[in-house]
C-alpha cells in the first residue's frame, strides 16, 4: 500500500517536508481487529506536535493520522460487531486497557495504557490500517467521508471541551483560536445553548471573519477585551499568551478549558507574568482536556447527525500531506483539512 511516512523528528521550519511517500506492507488484523480501506484522513495540529517532538511517537518510522474514515475490508475472527463493507471511523483513542479504575468509570482517556492512533500505532495517512473493532465507530449516513473525518477528533474533542465548561444556556462562551475544532464548537454551542453569546478570539482577520459568518456574536484579537466577561472560554491555540489573556476575560467563578495535548514552548515565560488578583482570584478555574473517550466520539457523531452539523473542509490528495501540514503550521486555516486517500 501507499503511505506517507514520518522517519525523523524536527521543527517544520527546518524540514518543511517531514513525510515521505513510500510503499508499505499492508497491515494484518488481529483476532479482535478489522482492516480498513482508508478513504480520507483528517489533518490535525497534534500531528505537528508529533513531528516537532512535543508528543513524540515511541518509535519511528510511523504513519500519522487519527481522523480516519473508510470501509471495513477484513474482519478478525473475534471481531463480531462489524462486517466487511461497514463504513467506520477511527479517532485519537486507539485502545485502552478496559479494566483499570479510569476505564471502569468511563474515563478511558486517562488510562495509563491509552494508545493513540497515528502516534503509538500506525494511523490513517495510508491506504489501509488495522484497528480494534471495539474502537471503530459507525459513521452516520448523513455525512460524506470528508465531512466525517474532522468530527472524529476536532469535533469529538470540542464536544468534550464544551461539556467540561459546565456551560448553561444563557451563559457566555469564548473560543480562543478558530481552527477545525473551534468552528465545530461554535456550531455545536449555537445548537445546544441557543441563548448563549459566543465570542471568538483569533489573531487572523480571516478567522475572525469566518467566525462571524458562522454566527459568532463578536470576534476580536486575542489581546482585545470582549463585550462582557465570559462564564467559560475554550482555548485551542498552541501558545501560552492567549491563556493569560483568557483568564482575564473570565467572570468570577468562570472556567478556562485548555484543549491542547501540548503547548509550544516559545512564549511559556509569559506565565511568570500571571497576576493572581487579575487572572485567578475569585474562584476562576483552569481545566485541561486529555484525549477523548469512545463515548465522546459516538455521542458527538449522534448529535452532529441530528443537527446536522457539517464541517467546512479543504481536501488534499495524500501526496500533498506535507503542504497541508505546512499550511496548518502557518495558520492558513478555514475549517478542517482532510487528505483524500482513495
Amino acid at each position: 500500500m501507499r503511505a506517507m511516512i514520518l522517519r525523523a523528528l524536527a521543527p517544520l521550519r527546518e524540514n518543511p517536508a517531514p513525510l515521505s511517500a513510500a510503499d508499505w506492507p499492508d497491515p494484518t488484523p488481529g483476532a479482535r481487529e478489522v482492516m480498513i480501506r482508508v478513504s480520507v484522513c483528517g489533518v490535525c495540529h497534534t500531528e505537528l506536535d508529533e513531528i516537532e517532538g512535543r508528543t513524540p511517537p515511541p518509535r519511528l518510522p510511523v504513519i500519522l493520522g487519527h481522523q480516519v474514515v473508510g470501509r471495513v475490508e477484513a474482519v478478525g475472527e473475534s471481531a463480531t460487531d462489524l462486517a466487511v463493507g461497514d463504513r467506520v471511523g477511527v479517532a485519537w483513542i486507539y485502545s485502552a486497557c478496559g479494566h483499570c479504575a479510569f476505564c471502569l468509570r468511563g474515563d478511558e482517556n486517562l488510562c495509563a495504557e491509552f494508545r493513540a492512533t497515528g502516534r503509538d500505532v500506525h494511523g490513517g495517512y495510508a491506504e489501509r490500517m488495522a484497528a480494534p473493532a471495539t474502537f471503530a465507530h459507525s459513521i452516520p449516513d448523513v455525512f460524506t467521508d470528508a465531512e466525517a473525518a474532522p468530527l472524529l477528533c476536532a469535533g469529538a474533542i470540542g464536544f468534550r471541551s464544551l461539556r467540561l465548561t459546565g456551560l448553561k444556556d444563557g451563559q457566555g462562551l469564548g473560543l480562543t483560536g478558530f481552527g477545525a475544532s473551534g468552528h465545530l464548537v461554535l456550531k455545536l454551542a449555537r445548537y445546544q445553548f441557543p441563548n448563549s453569546p459566543v465570542y471568538v478570539f483569533a489573531r487572523n482577520e480571516d478567522e475572525r471573519a469566518f467566525a462571524r459568518e458562522l454566527g459568532a456574536g463578536w470576534a476580536g484579537d486575542t489581546s482585545e477585551p470582549p463585550p462582557a466577561p465570559l462564564h467559560a472560554i475554550i482555548d485551542t491555540t498552541p501558545a501560552w499568551t492567549p491563556v493569560v489573556a483568557a483568564l482575564e476575560n473570565l467572570e468570577p467563578g468562570g472556567r478556562l478549558v485548555i484543549n491542547a495535548i501540548r503547548k509550544e514552548h516559545g512564549d511559556k515565560h509569559v506565565l511568570a507574568g500571571l497576576d493572581y488578583p487579575a487572572h485567578l482570584w475569585r474562584e476562576k478555574e483552569i481545566k485541561s482536556v486529555a484525549n477523548v473517550t469512545r463515548f465522546d466520539v459516538r455521542e458527538f457523531l449522534r448529535i452532529a447527525a441530528e443537527i446536522p452539523l457539517r464541517p467546512t473542509v479543504e481536501e488534499y490528495p495524500l501526496a500533498d500531506a506535507n503542504r497541508a501540514l505546512v499550511e496548518l503550521k502557518q495558520k492558513r486555516i478555514r475549517g478542517a483539512k482532510v487528505l483524500r486517500i482513495d
